[in-house]
């Protein structure tokens, strides 16, 4: 099976000092990115860390596939305890990070302990520097990349950095590269900020210790891919927008509503129209990012994708696309996730019957990055802050949902409850099946949970391995299971149990922190729910409260939920 190559290198901020593990047998079991991040922190982070203390590690890895020249590999993974969720959580980001940072000749970086200062850390083939950085407090993310430039030398794309709310440890704070792509769920940003991380850089073509030979496969991805014709190059995400809003799975004022009479403002055509050239990530031919600007109010972004426009269009009642980019703007720039900001502002604005207030949603993002004002208790996340609000609570395990309204979409409802990182469309992308995004040979009616159950396992296992490859999921119209076994050297039954192997991992560090069945709920009632879940946990191998044997893992006796 094709994995990712090199030692772990452990950065440990608290003393400064780095050093390299061996790690060959995790990356042969677990490819590299998410399944590697998932395993060293299941094993290396105890299961009562705080995730804002010492003790929580930030596992920064990529895959084998950044050492191929297909599209849709210009991804990496960072892993950790999320502030948020209080559990463990994976994100990505794409942009050019990948290939730089496989560049260093690691198969994946830890970051553990905690600086008494704000630090920049410098990590290349020979080793790894240090540099206290008090000049950059408070700085913006624009600010972070000006002074890698002007000091360093160094562009966007070779840095990870965190903006004014990774500092102030925004519960939703973003880890940022190259300037506006965000490693967004969770809050991962929080912890570079407790840990006194301010940036990370990446230098060096070191050539990896194991040269990766790819089959034909790869280049007939990338061709298809720079010759397809296909919407996503012209709208990205947002390209289903009117879709959504059509069938009623597009969250309005504060998800009170399914549909925004005000969708053509901020839809597909919408951001088309404001963007001014193509954009891509690292080898990527497909090209379906979004730069986009209005001169007239000077605003320049990327984006917004589909759930930003959901986020601060649709849920905060912003019917102008204009709007919606400063928003976004606004996020990259102080480094939160747009999904969480957007619906906890929104949430706000419920409690307050400000729908629609432009000017106070984008001085509520400021607001929150500095925690000034009522920003402080925003910066909580939605789940912390809706009592003293006087809102309903729209998260899963403390994470706000994303578009894809599982009131209609019920499969997708039920794998938001069913993810270990919470309310997040990525960990299975049941959305494109009943949509349906897919051939109609795989689509399944929205409605009901008949069958899902078992669609739903093999989804979330093979996403798994797509963020361990790391391959991004929007290749799903060019990368079928078939292609993908190739392109890592195994057959497919070995990547889906692979996938369920990382699956069970999250689950059952999550279980020891205190998660059970009582967790994967939703604030909304789905028909058959309930016998849908424990079906669920059934095909896992799970008990009827959700909780992973010991066995799974290596154990010899059953465990329990740790005390809350």
């Amino acid at each position: 099976m094709r994995h990712a190559a090199g030692p772990l290198c452990s950065v440990d901020l608290s003393t400064q000092t780095a050093g390299e593990d061996d790690i060959d047998d995790v990356l042969e079991s677990f490819i590299g990115g998410r399944g590697v991040g998932t395993k060293l922190v299941h094993d290396r982070v105890p299961f009562d860390a705080d995730p804002l203390g010492p003790d929580n590690r930030l596992v920064l890895a990529a895959g084998p596939m950044q050492q191929s020249r297909m599209s849709f590999t210009g991804r990496a993974s960072l892993t950790g305890v999320s502030p948020l969720t209080d559990g463990l959580v994976s994100s990505n980001a794409g942009g050019f990070l990948s290939r730089h940072l496989v560049g260093t000749g690691y198969g994946a970086i830890e970051f553990t302990g905690a600086a008494d200062e704000l630090l920049a850390v410098h990590v290349r083939p020979d080793g790894v520097e240090f540099e206290p950085v008090p000049n950059l407090e408070k700085a913006e993310v624009p600010e972070v990349t000006d002074y890698a430039d002007e000091r360093w030398g160094l562009d966007p794309e070779q840095l990870i950095c965190i903006g004014p709310a990774g500092e102030n440890e925004v519960r939703f704070a973003s880890v940022m590269t190259t300037e506006s792509r965000a490693f967004g769920r969770g809050g991962l940003g929080a912890v570079m900020g407790a840990k006194n991380l301010k940036v990370v850089t990446f230098e060096g073509d070191a050539a990896p210790d194991v040269e990766i030979e790819f089959p034909a496969d790869a280049m007939d991805v990338h061709r298809e891919a720079a010759t397809s014709d296909h919407v996503m190059k012209r709208q990205g995400t947002t390209a289903g927008t009117d879709y959504a809003n059509a069938v009623e799975a597009f969250p309005t004022r504060y998800f009170s509503e399914r549909e925004f009479e005000g969708v053509e403002g901020i839809n597909g055509d919408a951001v088309e129209s404001k963007k001014y050239k193509k954009g891509t990530c690292s080898q990527c031919a497909f090209a379906c990012k979004l730069p986009t600007k209005d001169e007239e109010r000077g605003v320049e972004t990327e984006g917004p994708e589909f759930e930003t426009v959901m986020a601060f269009g649709s849920n905060c009642a912003v019917d102008d696309i204009v709007d919606v980019m400063k928003s976004n703007e606004l996020c990259d720039r102080y480094g939160v996730d747009t999904i969480s900001c957007g619906d906890t502002i929104a949430a706000y604005l419920m409690a307050n019957d400000e729908f629609g207030n432009v000017e106070l949603i984008h001085e509520l993002v400021e607001k929150i990055a500095f925690r000034e004002g009522v920003g402080d208790l925003l910066a909580e996340g939605t789940h912390r802050a809706h009592g003293e609000l006087g809102v309903h609570d729209w998260t899963v395990k403390g994470m706000e949902f994303p578009a894809h309204d599982g009131r209609h979409l019920h499969g997708q409802g039920l794998s938001f409850a069913t993810s270990n990182r919470g309310a997040d469309h990525m960990y299975s992308s049941f959305y494109a099946v009943e949509y349906p995004y897919v051939d109609k040979s795989k689509a399944m009616d929205a409605n009901g949970l008949g069958g899902k159950p078992e669609r739903l396992v093999e989804k979330e296992n093979h996403n798994a391995v797509l963020d361990s490859g790391v391959v991004c999921k929007f290749s799903r119209d060019f990368i079928d299971e078939e292609t993908l076994a190739s392109l890592l050297d195994t057959d497919y039954d070995h990547l889906q149990q692979i996938g369920n192997d990382i699956v069970t991992l999250e689950r059952h560090f999550n279980n020891q922190r205190g998660f059970d069945r009582g967790d994967d709920t939703l604030p909304y009632d789905i028909p058959g729910f309930p016998s849908a879940l424990s079906e669920y946990y059934g095909l896992r191998g799970w008990s009827e409260d959700g909780v992973v044997p010991a066995s799974a893992v290596g154990g010899g006796e059953e465990t329990t939920p740790a005390d809350d």
